[in-house]
């Protein structure tokens, strides 16, 4: 099958996993002849974020960089070295901000490129200890930053511990460059991609260890929680939203105007080992402001990472797959911190 019959074909089965059904009478966003289209191709693509020139920008973590595909379609290097970065999201005042990561040639920070090209740290410590390896982040209505900072991987050297000693990959909050404030510490086992809800009443945190022996063991969950006024936490209020069993769980996250949460999750394994496998396949999981799945968007890679919204009207869903930046058109408008829709 060549691709332009492999992205219809894959739209054309926008159905819901085996096993799970729809439980709210709410139209599905996205129709089934929309076509997925591939945008570029880079070594591993992370972070989108849409710009109303019409850019797109995405991180190639595996090289160091992020990139921009412009409004023809054409792929250009934005930033290299990039420090390893992950998320990006642009805040209120259109400046570009950058969750530089985990691992070799990173810098484990929350940084801000602004308007005039420098870079503005944010945030690379708290409480003077460095960071893990910031990877996803949200703004808020007043502009205060969200970051997860999670461990992948090769989890020696980590420098944020509890009283106990025992290591903490937390959710913090940004108020302002380098004043940082820790809002969830051992609430999730190890936070991913990350949301803020229209008014700042919600935080939702996509909960993924999935990189244990076989990829078993955690949590592979999206949690909700209650903000308050002042952006800290509502204690005690952790709600499961959704939860992915022992597969691959959730990445990232973007939002429409109605409340709807699109996921990045699950993964196509070439030979499933397991049942789950076969359930939860890589795509976007579309799922409503209750926690009920309303639409699985099934994405011809091994792993979706990402996915944002854009387009001039903002009803283009941008997706970050493997090697591939995919879009598809919606019949949401998505809910961006800026620019907002109109």
């Amino acid at each position: 099958m060549n691709l332009h019959l492999l992205m219809v074909a894959c739209c054309a089965l926008v159905v819901l996993p085996k096993g799970l059904t729809a439980a709210e009478p709410l139209p599905v966003p996205v129709p089934v002849d929309s076509i997925l289209r591939a945008e570029g191709n880079v070594a591993f693509t992370e972070g989108p974020a849409w710009h109303p020139s019409g850019n797109v920008y995405f991180s190639d973590i595996a090289n160091n960089r992020i990139m921009r595909r412009d409004r023809n379609g054409q792929i250009h290097v934005y930033r290299t070295p990039s420090g390893k970065t992950n998320g990006l999201l642009f805040d209120h005042k259109g400046r570009l901000l950058c969750c530089e990561g985990g691992g070799a040639d990173s810098n484990r920070r929350v940084t801000r490129i602004e308007l005039d090209g420098t870079i503005t740290v944010l945030a690379d410590r708290y409480r003077g200890k460095k960071l893990n390896s910031p990877n996803d982040l949200a703004i808020d209505s007043r502009g205060r930053i969200y970051f997860s900072d999670p461990r992948y991987r090769n989890r020696k050297g980590m420098e944020q511990l509890d009283e106990k000693g025992e290591q903490i990959e937390g959710v913090y909050r940004i108020d302002g460059v380098g004043k940082v404030e820790r809002v969830l510490t051992h609430e999730v086992d190890r936070p991913n991609g990350i949301l803020v809800s229209h008014g700042s009443k919600y935080l939702y945190v996509a909960d993924n260890c999935n990189d244990g022996p076989r990829g078993m063991g955690g949590n592979r969950k999206m949690w909700r929680f209650s903000l308050k006024l002042d952006g800290d936490v509502v204690p005690n209020s952790r709600k499961l939203m959704f939860d992915w069993g022992g597969d691959r769980g959730p990445d990232g996250m973007a939002m429409d105007t109605e409340g709807r949460i699109y996921v990045a999750a699950g993964f196509n394994f070439p030979s499933p080992p397991r049942e789950l496998a076969k359930r939860y396949k890589a795509g976007v999981y579309v799922i409503s402001p209750a926690g009920k799945l309303l639409q699985f968007i099934p994405i011809p890679m091994d792993m979706v990472t990402n996915c944002t919204f854009g387009g001039d009207d903002l009803k283009t869903l941008f997706v970050t797959a493997g090697h591939t930046l995919w879009s598809i058109r919606t019949d949401a408008v998505g809910y961006l911190a800026w620019p907002a829709a109109k």
